[in-house]
């Protein structure tokens, strides 16, 4: 049996020709179709008639739309972007009926949109690719080359609301990248005003990239709002806000990305909290800076890359009193708003910072956590806070 070996994506930019732009638009709008009217069949059949449609019977009123006068558009481009519209609608009523996501939404045009494309619809010679129905390679300024000997199972072509062409590819990548193992370990504390906060005492301070534009963004989304919904200047209007959007988020990931892989370098164990993100964004006061931060994605590239790198990636629970605690003699105090960023301890009269002392409770609490292999969080029905494991870890 030949070895797994684990499976990855790497993105790229690309420009493509007239030709092609034409040809690419035509199959996103063809594959934003096909999806639209078979999530509209399958809400119809439920519904009306108490039917649950699968993917084989949505494959079947494809074909059947493909012999429709009015759809004789959808025989121009190639089939299997079509194919994995139905196979990706699929997998999101697998994952609504499974509890892991809402119910699937219509695709919109000005979300831009992308096109799956297998092995049997693109080409993959002396590096370039060549698609289906595409005469010339895709113009792809090659940031980083595929492994020697690697060639892609998967691609994504992708046009994003700013009006950029991004094309992924999906390969099995057989390269042993696990880093010599170091000594130091680290503990995290996020936050606003400082990004991060380690054990060591350093403070990386949140670049804040959305106030960084937020004077452009204003004055284009004011331009935006005088204009006539669905005009040709609306939709110019529309596009310079999208792409300040674009630069924002993209600036903010280059950020991360930096970040993320100089701690996995220097770190064998990164002790981080288990945030719910999502929960804190409701927050109508911090939610504009919560999302500026990203500490959703600051978690998810630590994942895949420590991962990636043979590194340790510790959550400990999100109760855990890292501020409150504090950290030469465990005395937890009973409150301790935002705003109080030192305070001393009333039982050691140790002085503390709070994010840093934060950091350095994580950072103990990790190191239980992996000798101890269980979540550890604190004990409510203590007056002192001690520390119990969760009852998934008694058993």
């Amino acid at each position: 049996m030949p070895p797994r070996y684990p499976t990855k994506a790497f993105s790229y930019r690309f420009y493509p020709t007239t030709e092609q732009e034409s040809l690419l638009r035509r199959t996103l709008g063809c594959v934003r179709l096909v999806y639209n009217r078979a999530l509209a069949a399958r809400t119809e059949a439920w519904y009306e008639r108490k039917e649950r449609l699968d993917y084989v019977q949505t494959s079947a009123l494809l074909t059947q739309w493909k012999k429709q006068d009015d759809l004789q558009f959808l025989n121009e481009v190639s089939c299997v972007p079509l194919q994995q519209a139905l196979r990706h609608l699929q997998s999101a009523f697998t994952n609504f009926f499974a509890g892991r996501a809402k119910y699937p939404n219509f695709k919109k045009k000005r979300n831009g949109g992308s096109a799956e494309f297998t092995k049997s619809a693109f080409r993959w010679k002396d590096g370039k690719v060549f698609l289906a129905k595409c005469n010339e390679p895709l113009n792809i300024p090659w940031s980083r080359r595929l492994p020697d000997g690697v060639e892609p199972s998967t691609v994504t072509i992708r046009l994003n609301p700013a009006g950029q062409w991004y094309i992924n590819l999906r390969f099995d990548d057989p390269r042993e990248l696990t880093l010599q193992p170091v000594d130091p370990s680290v503990g995290l504390d996020v936050g606003i005003s400082s990004l991060i906060t380690l054990s060591t005492g350093e403070k990386i301070a949140n670049p804040k990239h959305f106030n960084r534009y937020y004077k452009r963004l204003r004055k284009a989304q004011r331009s935006l709002s005088r204009k006539q919904k669905g005009s040709r200047n609306w939709d110019k209007a529309r596009l310079k806000v999208a792409k300040i959007h674009q630069k924002i988020s993209d600036s903010r990931k280059d950020h991360l990305h930096q970040l993320t892989t100089r701690l996995i370098r220097e770190n064998q164990t990164i002790i981080i909290e288990s945030l719910a993100v999502k929960n804190m964004v409701k927050n109508r006061q911090l939610a504009r800076s919560i999302s500026d931060a990203g500490w959703g994605e600051l978690v998810r590239q630590l994942e895949y890359k420590a991962q990636w790198y043979g590194r340790t990636l510790v959550k400990i629970d999100r109760w855990f009193p890292s501020s409150k605690r504090c950290g030469q003699c465990g005395h937890i105090v009973e409150r301790l708003p935002l705003s109080v960023r030192e305070w001393d301890c009333p039982k050691c009269g140790a002085h503390h910072d709070r994010d840093i002392n934060a950091a350095g409770n994580i950072l103990a609490v990790g190191h239980t956590v992996t000798v101890c292999g269980a979540g550890v969080r604190p004990d409510r029905h203590t007056s002192g806070g001690q520390l119990r494991r969760s009852r998934k870890s008694q058993k």
